[in-house]
């Protein structure tokens, strides 16, 4: 059971705090924000901290803290779960998460969390179901609000509560029927300046967006579904079914949704889509650096938004650089160059940032960690594809679209 619900903002300050199961004194919040003053980073602390009474769990997401107190036994899992759940609904709603859009939409935000949890336990949480109850916000539904006084919530009790499908409402009619999935990659990868893989792993999750009519029953396949590990799923996928037949078996939700999150191990032999070679020399008051970026592994394909953050030590005065490709900045507040490339095709000039720095230091500080970021259109690393989609229960043949996408997760180079 979950007693409480607090939203807090990048300073610690309250903007939400829901309760369930009667109040709770805010020096929890205040025994949190002594919490996070110890670490260097956020990150850094545990998801759950024990107080006298309370359990605290929460999960930072957009620089906003979800934090929950509990105060009975309860899965751990089960309250982090539901913390993402309503990170995912407010963002189902409001576009985005950020303090701003939750200010502007403080009565949605509010009638939301009243439906997702009935004292203290998880009651509707299908984006279907409580767009039924809750409409979600537009410039018209304010103006009417504001002068009519009438609210969001709507007059009748969905569908999908009362069916033993609970994702999917009844009734739903397309003129075109159309399935799209999206195969999102993130790539975390530390790789030291040889080049050579300290450590390497992919996360991905399978996005949809369905607008079929009646009730379908899909059925998905893969032509290489071994590479996939600790799976998890979306309520409508049939678990049994998948681990008997590594298939995907649902009746989908209608809209957007995710269908499940995996994790692939790459091993240590595969060559990874980009290589960057760093070379660092460290003198007397200074150094200088030549940065080199190269693609490797991308079936041809270009690597796009290509960003690197050198941070340098924090003694340094100023940088002399020159780089052949995009641009770079150096932040004289961060001691960080960010070198924007843009665009890198395969079989053009190799990318070259290439400068040197001075120090207020005799021998300035070295060891510094490279970040990367990037992505690659109609690419999967995991070599993950999908073999076919069949469609039951309905007459109709659907139009179907598959899109891989691979990007930078934490993406760090050794010096």
């Amino acid at each position: 059971m979950i007693d409480s619900l607090f939203v807090l903002n990048s300073t610690g300050r309250i903007i939400i705090e829901k309760h369930w199961r009667g109040l709770i004194n805010r020096q929890v919040v205040d025994y949190f924000n002594d919490q996070i003053g110890k670490v260097s980073s956020p990150e850094e602390l545990t998801p759950v901290l024990s107080m006298s009474k309370y359990q605290l769990v929460h999960i930072q997401r957009s620089n906003l803290t979800f934090l929950s107190p509990v105060s009975s036994e309860v899965d751990p899992l089960m309250v982090l779960e539901f913390q993402h759940r309503i990170v995912d609904i407010l963002t189902e709603y409001l576009g985005e998460v950020s303090e701003n859009t939750i200010k502007d939409n403080f009565d949605i935000v509010y009638q939301l969390l009243e439906e997702m949890m009935d004292y203290g336990y998880p009651l509707t949480t299908e984006p279907n179901a409580l767009k039924d109850m809750i409409v979600p916000p537009t410039i018209m539904n304010k103006v009417i609000s504001q002068v009519a006084g009438v609210t969001n919530v709507g007059n009748n009790v969905p569908n999908g509560t009362l069916s033993s499908i609970p994702w999917r409402k009844a009734g739903v009619k397309y003129n075109n029927n159309e399935i799209y999935f999206d195969v999102v990659e993130e790539i975390d990868a530390i790789v030291d300046s040889n080049g050579a893989i300290v450590s390497s792993e992919t996360h991905g999750v399978i996005q949809a967006n369905c607008r079929l009519t009646g009730m379908p029953d899909l059925t998905l396949s893969f032509i290489n579904p071994k590479v996939l590990d600790d799976c998890s799923f979306h309520p409508c996928v049939r678990y049994n079914k998948f681990e008997n037949e590594r298939v995907l078996s649902f009746v989908p939700p209608d809209g957007h949704f995710k269908l499940m999150s995996y994790r692939v191990n790459l091993p240590h032999h595969q060559v990874l889509p980009i290589y960057v070679k760093p070379q660092i020399h460290i003198g007397n008051t200074g150094g200088r650096f030549d940065i080199t970026i190269s693609i490797r592994n991308t079936d041809g394909k270009p690597v796009e938004n290509v960003l690197l953050v050198f941070p340098l030590g924090k003694s340094v005065l100023n940088v002399n650089a020159k780089c052949n490709v995009g641009s770079y900045i150096f932040d004289p507040v961060t001691k960080c160059i960010r070198w924007d490339l843009g665009k890198i095709k395969p079989k053009e000039r190799v990318p070259c940032l290439s400068g040197n720095f001075t120090s207020s230091e005799q021998t300035p500080e070295s060891g510094h960690t490279i970040s990367l970021e990037f992505q690659i259109n109609m690419y999967a690393i995991s070599g993950l594809k999908v073999d076919s989609l069949k469609l039951y229960n309905e007459g109709y043949k659907p139009y179907k679209g598959v899109r891989s996408l691979t990007k930078a997760g934490k993406f760090q180079i050794r010096t």
